[in-house]
């Protein structure tokens, strides 16, 4: 599993290097530092989620365990919170701004999905969620 970690944070790594990278100083605009910085600490932040998530992490809604350390002791999806700040970056460096329209319609896929997990804890983890859901943020 630790495999799959690993590749997957070097693949998002290399499309941040590469699309950073392909522009020039010159064309380093106001907007594109935004976005090299909304991408560069949206990785960082989801790469240390998604690690400290471990073999909790799946597509759909599982309850597996309930990971409260780390990121997870403040924020209770991350992965969400910071992959949405990585894409917000990505379409500010690519220089597409109006693409943000299209983004848009991901949050609330993304309150669905966390409801949904919410849903999937509770039923598992009872009171212990309750508590730990009243402690943290989104």
């Amino acid at each position: 599993m630790i495999r799959k970690h690993i590749a997957l944070t070097l693949f998002v790594g290399a499309v941040l290097f590469v699309s950073i990278w392909q522009h020039p100083p010159s064309e380093w605009t106001t907007r594109r530092i935004m976005g090299i910085c909304l991408l560069g600490v949206g990785f960082v932040l989801w790469t240390v989620a998604r690690f400290q998530l471990g073999s909790s992490f799946a597509i759909t809604a599982q309850a597996r365990q309930l990971v409260t350390h780390g990121i997870y002791s403040r924020i209770r999806n991350p992965i969400y919170v910071f992959g949405s700040c990585m894409i917000a970056g990505m379409i500010l460096v690519l220089g597409r701004p109006v693409w943000l329209l299209i983004f848009v319609p991901v949050i609330p896929l993304q309150l669905w999905r966390a409801r949904k997990e919410a849903q999937v804890l509770e039923g598992k983890f009872g009171e212990e969620y309750r508590r730990y859901r009243a402690s943290t943020w989104f």
